[in-house]
């Protein structure tokens, strides 16, 4: 019986099953982990306060608790913690205190044992800060021109609406610095450049001399008057500020400008606090970072992966597509073609570093070089496009991701029977009119899944990003209301160097962590999305073109 069994295959047919399923559920296991972790980090959660005392001094700390570590009394007295006798366990509390320009760290272990009293006082806040992180403590008073306008229970809603003033102002003073006169400097550095290119061309004269001189006198009167009115903005949103005490005690005047978000998670609800948990996630989709990327959002991220996985598939596709058609449907099938064949084949597992030196290397020194030279002689020596950006990110890429697409392509060709070639030629259409009205409609499911195979690749990459056009912080993105619109040669942002950079480069581990969670989820539903709407289009065109492979 258990050798017919065995003969049959089934235990074969049982072990693969029972591969796909532990597979299956180890990777949505991974994926509700990071939800889990980075989507809690949204999460407005209780603020306690702790009367520690460790036997050296009798300290108040006021924080969130972020993680409980607990292990056995000789585990403990082996790690050289001091342990009571009578103790069961050893307990540990990794609790969040802020506070870091005046703690000097976000965070702090603290023992259980020494734990005297702890409390969760609806006073507590929290503040959200543009820099030094969160500020941990109570409210006393709001300050308006130095003058106190409200303090005691009064305090929280006058300084919740002193908080909104200066973000709408703050919002109006970014839209004047980063729109309108960062659209008058781009104008000023194209007519510096425009003068430097007549000059190198030897068309200066004094007529451009005068447009010149008109233009740049325009641009500099519009230039001050927002200077003027961004003076105007700064003396409003410096106005107020919150007088605030930490857990020692000590009072702290706080600029309203500096601060981004003001809560009282111990006297907010649960309905409360969802409303503010789906405010921070859009924040965190919608902002740019700060605080080296351990504070704000990550648009910018988000934004530059999209742009550079949608270039790359454009450039990508018609190569690939070419490439296939050639070996397929021309060439003759002798050696030679059995021989790029094997290359191409190869090439996919080539280590992606090697792709993105080769980038480097070609695209950016060689090929950027040359069009400095030929187009913009009148930047040098500044580079234009002889410099790491969008364009040569996604060229690079395109390349790594090519014999997916070859590969894939080509299958899809091979499967067409060659009945229908020979029908459509039978018909009287050439060659190329069978291979373009008949035979790529019926290969393009197949080109279609070539090209999610690379979009799933090239959306996760890291390391040849790093060396063609990847970059901490872009200061702008590439694309923006000023001509060309689309601006190929800028630095961008990645989802997975901003995880790389977030999770191994931060100067502050313990509050990046979450971040970490956070930007790999997105990322995830980012190549999701984008796999989701290829597969869509590629099942669209199968049910078209099925009746014909019938």
């Amino acid at each position: 019986m258990i050798k017919a069994w065995f003969k049959s295959g089934s235990p074969w047919v049982w072990l693969n099953a029972a591969a796909v399923s532990t597979s299956i559920i180890l990777v949505v296991g991974l994926l509700i982990l990071i939800a889990v972790r980075g989507l809690g980090h949204f999460w407005s959660s209780d603020i306690v306060e702790y009367l520690y005392d460790d036997g050296f001094q009798q300290t108040v700390i006021i924080g969130e608790v972020v993680e409980t570590s607990r292990m056995t009394v000789n585990e403990a007295k082996a790690s050289g913690y001091k342990v009571p006798d009578n103790a069961e366990f050893f307990e540990q509390r990794l609790i969040k205190t802020g506070n870091r320009d005046i703690l000097g760290s976000d965070f702090r272990w603290i023992q259980s044992q020494y734990i005297k009293k702890q409390s969760y006082l609806k006073d507590l806040i929290v503040l959200e800060r543009r820099e030094w992180g969160n500020f941990y403590g109570r409210l006393v008073s709001v300050k308006e021109n130095g003058k106190i306008v409200a303090e005691g229970g009064k305090a929280y809603q006058v300084a919740q609406q002193s908080i909104d003033r200066a973000l709408e102002l703050f919002d109006e003073i970014e839209f004047l610095q980063k729109k309108k006169i960062g659209s008058i400097n781009y104008a000023l550095e194209h007519l510096r450049l425009k003068n430097r290119r007549l000059q190198l061309q030897g068309k200066w004269n004094e007529d451009e001399a005068q447009q010149q001189t008109a233009g740049k006198t325009f641009y500099e009167q519009s230039y001050q008057e927002l200077q003027k009115r961004l003076v105007g903005l700064y003396l409003k949103i410096r106005r107020d500020s919150l007088v605030v005490k930490d857990s020692s005690d000590t009072t702290v005047e706080i600029p309203v400008a500096k601060v981004v978000r003001l809560l009282q998670p111990n006297a907010m609800n649960v309905a409360e606090k969802i409303w503010q948990y789906g405010i921070k996630f859009f924040d965190f989709v919608s902002e740019v970072p700060r605080e080296a990327n351990t504070e704000g959002g990550i648009f910018p991220a988000i934004f530059g992966t999209v742009m550079m996985v949608m270039l790359m598939a454009v450039i990508v596709t018609p190569f690939g597509v070419i490439a296939a058609v050639y070996m397929r449907e021309y060439a003759s099938q002798g050696l030679t073609i059995r021989i790029i064949r094997i290359a191409v084949n190869n090439l996919a597992g080539v280590p992606s570093i090697v792709y993105g030196v080769f980038g480097l290397g070609f695209f950016v020194y060689i090929l950027g070089g040359k069009i400095d030279q030929l187009f913009y002689p009148e930047a040098a020596p500044a580079p234009v496009f002889g410099t790491p950006g969008l364009l040569w990110a996604s060229l690079t890429l395109a390349l790594l991701t090519l014999p997916v697409v070859i590969v894939s392509t080509e299958e899809g060709l091979a499967r067409i029977p060659k009945s229908i070639r020979e029908g459509s030629l039978a018909l009287g259409a050439t060659k190329s009119e069978t291979l373009w009205r008949t035979v790529l409609p019926m290969a393009s499911p197949a080109m279609m899944t070539g090209l999610i195979l690379a979009v799933a690749r090239a959306a996760g990459e890291v390391a040849p990003l790093m060396l063609v056009g990847v970059v901490k912080m872009a200061p702008t993105l590439p694309v923006d209301g000023n001509f060309p619109f689309l601006h190929l040669e800028r630095k961008f942002m990645h989802l997975g160097f901003h995880i790389y950079d977030v999770g191994f480069q931060s100067p502050n581990v313990e509050a990046a962590r979450p971040l970490v969670y956070a930007t790999s989820l997105l990322l995830v539903l980012v190549i999701i999305g984008l796999n989701v709407f290829a597969i869509g289009i590629r099942n669209h065109l199968r049910e078209k073109y099925r009746a014909l492979e019938n």
